[in-house]
């Protein structure tokens, strides 16, 4: 293996090991932000011995080893002497010694310390986005850039969002655990909103080349399907694993054996997932026995349904998708829901209409460097016969994206509407 496949793998071992490898790190130093950083360190040793070594037959083992080691190292050089730092550096020495099965402590499904991880970094001491901010970064592995581009915030005020987060919960002494009762349904609507969040990045990576990251998509859905069985009378906990569960059975079906993205409208639906979308329509109607008034959650499984039902694209209910996109836009006051609203409205009722709706949110400040934007104008300005104007907007939604993928079918989409543009007639 060469040092380029070497530091492939460290990397794909990262991706899938980091969560798992924080989390039991912050069981055991109860701080976040130091568990953050003896896990990074430990991923500096990988990259350091593992050229030279080889990737080790256990690479999650030896990651916790290397990092419960440095652990151990940073305590004594800090000579921390309160009892709290002493007890913590005993614990590390005798599960040092009494506990060779890492990968077993690892692997406790019962006990799942990364639940554990999204309730703390979703604690009450911090404001909502730092709580959502906090846990994609340490239960999604996303980057400060992707999580600023999901909340349509500039990158510098995410990573000072992230620092204060882990500060806060380091000074205040927040207990690392899973909360019971009326805690944990104060902290239950952040944790949805970071599961949603991560999904959504997985389902559509903010950037790099590939169109989607399915490790976030299986994290994502993991925990929210653990979430149920937490609290079963929770209708929106149901409605997001609804939501998670038929946006997952199309991933198949959403790229090329080579990885190019296929829009929903031209997916070979017999390849989506039928026992996803059974699963997602139980818990979907689930959430509804649970509630008469849908919340957000639910309200998104419901359009998703209404796709899945629909045996090709053309038997849409995209006047019932229109309908529940205003009911979604009425709880949410969401830019961005009102621009899927415009979607839907042009498929019901024709393109004028949906792009009255887009036309609407262009002095969003939200807005102006979303580039989902352009990308609808530019979709309904094509069908209404306004091929320059499409071509322009287009090519603006190719310029914010900063996903490749996403940026050749935008490109391809500008260059198609030029030539649309000198036909006779045009």
């Amino acid at each position: 293996m060469t040092a380029a496949d070497t530091h492939r793998a460290i990397q794909a071992v990262w991706r899938i090991e980091s969560a798992k490898l924080i989390a039991g790190l912050a069981k055991i130093v109860r701080d976040v932000g130091l568990a953050e950083e003896l896990a990074q360190d430990a991923l500096v040793s990988a990259l350091e011995r593992w050229p030279e070594t080889g990737v080790p037959r256990n690479p999650a083992a030896w990651l916790m080893a290397a990092a419960k080691n440095k652990a151990i190292d940073n305590l004594r050089r800090r000579k921390m002497l309160d009892r709290k730092h002493g007890e913590i550096a005993r614990e590390l020495a005798d599960e040092e010694q009494t506990t060779p099965d890492i990968e077993g402590a690892l692997d406790d499904d019962i006990g799942d310390e990364r639940l554990s991880l999204v309730f703390t970094a979703c604690h009450p001491v911090l404001s909502t986005e730092a709580r959502v901010a906090l846990t994609l970064r340490l239960l999604g592995g996303l980057t400060t850039d992707e999580i600023a581009r999901a909340f349509l915030v500039p990158e510098p005020t995410m990573a000072q969002r992230i620092v204060r987060a882990k500060r806060t919960l380091a000074d205040s002494g927040v207990a690392f655990e899973v909360p019971h009762g009326k805690d944990r349904a104060g902290r239950l609507s952040s944790v949805l909103e970071v599961l949603y969040l991560i999904f959504n990045e997985g389902y559509s990576a903010t950037a790099g080349e590939d169109w989607m990251r399915p490790q976030l998509c299986d994290e994502a859905l993991r925990v929210g399907r653990i979430l149920a069985e937490l609290a079963p009378d929770e209708p929106e906990v149901h409605g997001l694993v609804a939501l998670m569960e038929i946006q997952a059975s199309r991933a198949a079906a959403r790229t090329t054996p080579s990885g190019e993205p296929i829009l929903l409208l031209e997916q070979d639906r017999s390849r989506w997932d039928r026992l996803h979308i059974r699963r997602g329509l139980g818990a979907l109607e689930r959430a509804g026995r649970l509630s008469e008034a849908p919340g957000p959650y639910t309200l998104q499984a419901a359009i998703a349904a209404c796709h899945a039902r629909a045996a090709t694209a053309a038997d849409t209910d995209w006047a019932r998708i229109a309908t529940l996109y205003r009911e979604l836009a009425e709880l949410t006051a969401s830019p961005v829901v009102e621009l899927n609203r415009a979607v839907a409205v042009g498929m019901a009722f024709g393109p004028a209409l949906g792009l009255a709706i887009a036309d609407a949110l262009a002095e969003e400040p939200a807005m102006r460097a979303y580039h989902h934007l352009p990308a609808v104008r530019g979709d309904l300005l094509a069908k209404l016969g306004r091929h320059e104007e499409a071509r322009a907007a287009f090519s603006r939604a190719a310029e914010l994206t900063r996903n490749a993928r996403e940026r050749e079918v935008l490109r391809k989409r500008a260059d198609e509407s030029e030539v649309a543009g000198r036909r006779p007639g045009n």
